[in-house]
This record gives C-alpha cells, sequence and structure tokens, in this order.
C-alpha cells in the first residue's frame, strides 16, 4: 500500500470513529454552572437501609442541575437506585425499551432501578432537573403509582412552588450533615415530596387552585347538600352529563360510586357533630339528611365499623383518661 492509500485509509477510519454529530464530543454528567448535588456516603446509605423509620424509603444521592446544556447519561444495565428526574425549565428526552420520549418543563421521569436507559438534555433549549436517587423496601409500590403500573415513563405534573420548597429543605438538611435526626426529616419528607407526584391534584388542593373539573364539582355539591338526600340523575344534572357517563368517570377519580362516596362524606360530618356537639343520634341523622335514625345508625356502624354510640362513648372514654392522673 502506497503512502498516499494509506493516509486515505487511515482517515476513512478516524472519521468513522467520530460521532456523527458534534454534540456527542460534549456530552457530560455533571460540572453545570449553579448546579449542586449530594452524594450520600455508602455507610450512610446503609445505616437508612436498616433504620425501622426510614428503611422503608430513602434518599441516597439529590442534587439540581440548572440548564443543563449537554447533560447526557447513558447506564446500559440501568441504576441499582431508583431515579425520579422533574424538569422545571427547557427540554430534554430519555431512550428505554420502549423507544425515545422528549421531555418537557412540567413533567417528570421515573426509572425503576435495574431499567435500562439513556436520557439527555437537548442543545438548544437545555433542561433545568429537580433530581433523586431513592432505595427502600416500599420502591416498587411508590414507582407503580408514579408510572401509573409501569405504562409511562414521563408524564406531567402542575407546578407547584410547595413541591420546590420541599425539595430544599430536603438538600439544606442533608447539607448539615448525617445525623440520624437529619436523615429522619429528609426521608419522612421524601415520603410527602413523592406523594406530590403520585397524587398531584390532592396536593395542589391547599392552593386553593381555580381550576375545577366536573367531579370536584359534584363533590363541591354533595358538601353543600349533606343536609338532604340526593339522587344520581341530580348530581349528574348538576354537572350536565348523563348518568351513566358520570357515574364511570366519577369511580376513575375517586374508587367509589357517588352515591357511595356521599354517604362517606356524610359519615364523616356526622363524627364531628359526635366528637364536638352534644346533639341526640336522631339530630344528627336528620343533619345528615337521612331521616330514619335506625338506618343512619346501621349506615355509621358500616362505615367506621362502630356504631355512633360507641363512637362518642370512645370520644369521652378519651377525654375523661386524659384528666385523670392515675391512668398510665
Amino acid at each position: 500500500m502506497d503512502s498516499q492509500s494509506f493516509t486515505y485509509s487511515l482517515k476513512i477510519k478516524v472519521t468513522e470513529m467520530l460521532p456523527i454529530n458534534d454534540t456527542a464530543l460534549n456530552r457530560k454528567k455533571d460540572g453545570f454552572n449553579g448546579q449542586k448535588a449530594i452524594v450520600l456516603p455508602r455507610k450512610i446509605v446503609e445505616f437508612c437501609a436498616e433504620s425501622p423509620l426510614i428503611k422503608n424509603l430513602f434518599i441516597t444521592d439529590i442534587g439540581f442541575y440548572p440548564k443543563a446544556k449537554f447533560h447526557y447519561r447513558k447506564r446500559k444495565y440501568g441504576s441499582p437506585q431508583n431515579i425520579l428526574i422533574y424538569c422545571s425549565d427547557g427540554t430534554g428526552w430519555i431512550e428505554t425499551g420502549r423507544g425515545t420520549i422528549n421531555v418537557e418543563k412540567g413533567q417528570y421521569i421515573c426509572i425503576p432501578a435495574g431499567v435500562t436507559h439513556v436520557y439527555g438534555s437537548h442543545e438548544k433549549d437545555p433542561w433545568s432537573i429537580y433530581w433523586v436517587h431513592y432505595k427502600g423496601e416500599l420502591t416498587g409500590n411508590f414507582n407503580n403509582i408514579l408510572t401509573l403500573q409501569n405504562s409511562r415513563v414521563c408524564r406531567s405534573v402542575t407546578w407547584s412552588e410547595e413541591r420546590v420548597k420541599l425539595f430544599d429543605r430536603m438538600y439544606a438538611a442533608l447539607e448539615a450533615g448525617y445525623g440520624s435526626d437529619q436523615l429522619s426529616y429528609v426521608n419522612m419528607c421524601f415520603w410527602h415530596f413523592l406523594s406530590s407526584f403520585c397524587y398531584p391534584d390532592i396536593f395542589l388542593l391547599p392552593q386553593q387552585q381555580e381550576y375545577k373539573d366536573i367531579i370536584d364539582i359534584a363533590v363541591e355539591f354533595m358538601r353543600e347538600n349533606l343536609h338532604r338526600p340526593l339522587q344520581l340523575h341530580e348530581l349528574a344534572s348538576h354537572i350536565h352529563i348523563s348518568v351513566s357517563y358520570f357515574s364511570a368517570l366519577f369511580k376513575k377519580k375517586t374508587g367509589y360510586p357517588p352515591l357511595e362516596y356521599f354517604n362517606h362524606i356524610k359519615i364523616q360530618k356526622a363524627c364531628q357533630y359526635l366528637q364536638f356537639t352534644n346533639m341526640h343520634v336522631k339530630e344528627i341523622a336528620c343533619k345528615s339528611g337521612i331521616e330514619d335514625p335506625f338506618y343512619f345508625s346501621r349506615l355509621f356502624t358500616n362505615v367506621m365499623g362502630m356504631s355512633p354510640i360507641e363512637y362518642r362513648s370512645r370520644k369521652e372514654y378519651k377525654t375523661s383518661s386524659a384528666k385523670s392522673p392515675h391512668v398510665i
């Protein structure tokens, strides 16, 4: 082979080794301006795994990468921990065995431990992400909810300042050290943090969100009418849909048929009357929209596992016990 041919051959080989996209040259796992990250020492992770209080769910790594241009991670055999990534700005992507999915602002990714994956930030609109690695005996239960029984890798949630504040509290507490108090506090907060992704609508309730879907409106109508019986057609009519469609939607969101749910919140209110007033059971039944006190008692017992009288007696016993200096 002459020198010219050798040079040409070498050029071909070098070219084949180069990435198709120059972006690949700049890929990096971390090292972004303003980033923060904590990786818990192995001994601390072992302590968490053995602690009765927090072994069911605990953080192993936590961090925030702002405007993480060229961010890229590839794990051929997955991660030994579960991963949650919350995109607060920009865009990114994730690739699993199910294909590639774009990740946008307001979405989160849940990657169970051991799942092969690749993810990264888009070059033109790099994502900002809050991320947590976690382990524990109950992580499978949380992952099932976060991924809708392993059917979704990426899901959307409404933005919440409270969610970010929770993250900041956890991070600040870990920055202060790895004492048992800090670890317990952080991982108790982590339950709350994950719940904001598992049940975002309930998490947002205290913030008095302006938007209410038709089921929220129906439940509000129920609460306004606890003092009277309501028929299924009245509830459906209130939100202007058919009875069958309303029943299906209601059960899908709450897990209960509408009238059973209505009875539950009636009994919830009845418990408050029993606990905080001296009203007779018959009066409470009337205030609950139930004329027959015997039917009310049966319904109460079915829901609460005890009769109204037993419920009130238990409350009175606790009150008197609290006042007695001889009770241990």
